[in-house]
């Protein structure tokens, strides 16, 4: 890189992350973290899963108005919880409508909830604020080990149930399992400052499921079956219809009927990121992201490969969607790059030492995040086209600007997750 390109570099950094604060702060509310400024839809709400994540940039940050509307976030949350203990998807307060999902309820909701409580606690310290929660995270707590159906460790996702609500994944979602993780690490720490004790029970679950992730979505080369198989027929079949799976990259979900093969970009992140990967592991995902991602757009995909109209899974993926059909090809869950998901990664490569790449990734984040199809500039959208690399969804995304804000602070040195290994 020349002088001029390097200048050209350090100037894209601080504007995108000055930009990346400045939507951020124009997307809060009393009531916390709106998910865009946009009208369209049901933006314009307070969500659970893009509140934490926009809370944990703000964390990241240091900024007290923004770390003050993250705390809003997660007490209207908890103000609306269901009578299970389900904390709702979004909520407009002031009509009070509470959506806890669509067509089917979105666990992933639950589980940032948690992920926030405590991550929030833990760089605030805010003792009053856990002793406020404590007893909806017991709620959330219960409701969680509910949806795991059999008690055998995993949740069981439904269609729909998450944050990719119009693609085609279901069953033990690997995601999922992976906040599922975060958020026992969560319920252990705040277990320990309420009781002043260790919940030996919740250890116990939090490491099994640990040794679940590492043995059920991660396919070796050779015939041996690792331990903790939660089906060895399933995997056993799953492994010897995708051996070109095998050392690549985890795979996204396993269900009664088989295994998905397509890469999971979020949570071949979060799997790195929540220290479940072995070095060897990471650097062949590593090697499988280099050569998907475009030289001229390096952010990750949703997904991939896409689904394509002459696909089997095609039609079943039109008849997937809540308002209209968004997910055509390279578009959203279907090969859509995301500038959110790709700040995870950054983080993931800053924490791993490799500057570098990271700031690769990050100056590609800025440059989408910079992009607009309105007036001014700094779109700040969903996602871009993966061929065309045009900006894609709804524009002035808050989660676009904190994809920006983790990766900026984790190249300073800030981990993403301040509870991480306590026991």
């Amino acid at each position: 890189m020349t002088h001029s390109q390097q200048i050209e570099q350090n100037t894209l950094l601080q504007d995108g992350h000055d930009q990346a604060i400045h939507l951020l702060r124009r997307c809060c509310c009393a009531d916390g973290f709106l998910a865009s400024l946009s009208e369209r839809d049901n933006y314009r709400r307070i969500w659970a899963r893009d509140g934490v994540i926009c809370g944990l940039a703000a964390l990241l940050s240091g900024e007290q108005d923004l770390i003050k509307t993250f705390k809003q976030t997660l007490l209207t949350l908890t103000q609306y919880q269901g009578p299970h203990g389900e904390i709702p998807s979004n909520v407009d307060t002031m009509s009070e409508r509470v959506s806890y999902g669509g067509t089917t309820g979105r666990i992933d909701a639950d589980l940032w909830f948690v992920i926030g409580c405590g991550e929030y606690w833990a760089a605030t310290q805010d003792n009053e604020f856990i002793d406020t929660v404590f007893p909806a995270l017991e709620k959330v707590r219960h409701l969680l080990g509910a949806w795991e159906f059999n008690n055998r460790g995993l949740l069981y996702v439904p269609p729909a149930g998450d944050w990719a609500d119009e693609y085609l994944h279901s069953g033990y979602v690997l995601y999922d399992q992976l906040l599922y993780l975060q958020a026992h690490r969560s319920f252990c720490a705040i277990h320990h400052y309420v009781h002043n004790s260790i919940d030996h029970s919740l250890l116990e679950r939090k490491n099994h499921l640990k040794h679940l992730l590492r043995a059920n979505y991660w396919f070796h080369d050779g015939n041996d079956i690792p331990d903790d198989i939660y089906h060895e027929v399933l995997y056993r079949k799953g492994h010897g219809a995708a051996p070109h799976c095998a050392g690549d990259y985890w795979l996204p979900f396993f269900s009664p009927t088989g295994y998905g093969y397509r890469f999971d970009g979020f949570a071949n992140v979060l799997v790195s990121l929540l220290d479940i990967a072995d070095e060897e592991q990471r650097q062949a995902v590593d090697t499988f992201i280099s050569d998907l991602v475009n030289d001229d757009m390096p952010l990750l995909p949703a997904f991939h490969p896409v689904i394509q109209p002459l696909d089997e899974d095609w039609k079943e993926l039109q008849m997937t969607f809540s308002y209209s059909f968004k997910n055509k090809p390279y578009e959203f869950h279907n090969g859509g790059l995301w500038s959110m998901i790709s700040g995870f990664y950054v983080a993931d490569l800053a924490k791993r030492g490799q500057t570098d790449l990271a700031k690769k990734y990050l100056t590609a984040i800025h440059r989408a995040n910079k992009m607009s199809s309105v007036d001014a500039e700094w779109g700040f959208y969903e996602f871009v086209h993966g061929q065309t690399l045009h900006p894609g969804g709804t524009p002035y995304q808050a989660w676009s600007a904190a994809g920006a804000l983790i990766g900026h602070y984790a190249l300073q040195g800030k981990p993403v997750f301040q509870i991480d290994g306590i026991e």
